[in-house]
């Protein structure tokens, strides 16, 4: 009796456990900015602050062109976090598409 006891405790423990380990391996962030379009997206946000920094410091900008670039990649950035908090974590391929065009028209404004 104490024996089938002690294994029908040990099946337990040992089922908590791995379906503890599991459900942590299982469940994913609410803010996931690994996922592979915001990735994409946010590389490109980021690539443009840093052409933006250099143009600004070779001259080639103003410091109010400057500001006014840093705070549309701002709004972009706003927007995308927006979205992917609206999906899960996630951007869909129709608002990685609507960013990157938004993203492309500030690519413009920063080389001129």
């Amino acid at each position: 009796m104490l024996t089938s006891v002690r294994k029908l405790l040990t099946v337990a423990v040992v089922g908590f456990s791995l379906a503890g380990l599991g459900s942590g391996a299982l469940a994913q962030t609410p803010w996931q900015k690994a996922h592979p379009r915001r990735a994409e997206v946010n590389r490109r946000l980021a690539n443009q602050n840093r052409r933006i920094r250099n143009e600004r410091r070779s001259g080639q900008i103003s410091g109010r062109q400057a500001a006014q670039l840093h705070r549309e990649d701002h709004t972009i950035r706003g927007e995308e976090r927006a979205m992917a908090r609206t999906n899960g974590g996630h951007i869909t391929k129709a608002e990685q598409q609507a960013l990157n065009q938004q993203e492309n028209q500030q690519s413009r404004a920063i080389g001129k």
